[in-house]
């Protein structure tokens, strides 16, 4: 098997400036666990949560957005509202498939997201385990 073009690994640390949470609707694919997680978190039944807070997807259930695209878990003042519990696409943010696939791509990730250009340094070897959580 070849290395990835990233071998020597990747910088990335959140800054929580949100470029990944706002702006144009996206999809955020949750499942049955993280929904219960959320529920816990915020003290409501999951039938609510799912009722109020998802949406049917082609993929399955994913995060409603806000009228401005927004997440509908983020807050522009206070950000992430469920940070400690986000979705595994949210955690394995940027190291997705689409973002890591080519240096173009990381190229293209580090112009959106200002965590991608500096920050400790991901392994490989972690790169390669958060891009099997979820594909994307």
């Amino acid at each position: 098997m070849t290395e990835p073009w990233y071998k020597d690994g990747l910088q990335f640390t959140c800054t929580r400036c949100g470029n990944c949470c706002t702006g144009e609707p996206g999809s955020v694919w949750v499942n049955d666990e993280e929904l219960a997680a959320i529920a816990q978190l915020r003290g409501e039944p999951v039938e609510e949560v799912t009722a109020m807070y998802t949406r049917q997807g082609h993929r399955g259930l994913t995060l409603r957005e806000k009228p401005n695209g927004d997440c509908v878990f983020y807050d522009r003042e206070g950000g992430c509202t469920i940070y400690s519990i986000r979705p595994r696409q949210c955690r394995t943010w940027p190291f997705w498939d689409s973002n890591v696939k080519t240096p173009a791509a990381w190229e293209r990730t580090k112009s959106v997201c200002p965590g991608s250009v500096r920050g400790e340094l991901i392994p490989a070897e972690e790169i390669t385990r958060r891009l099997k959580v979820i594909k994307l």
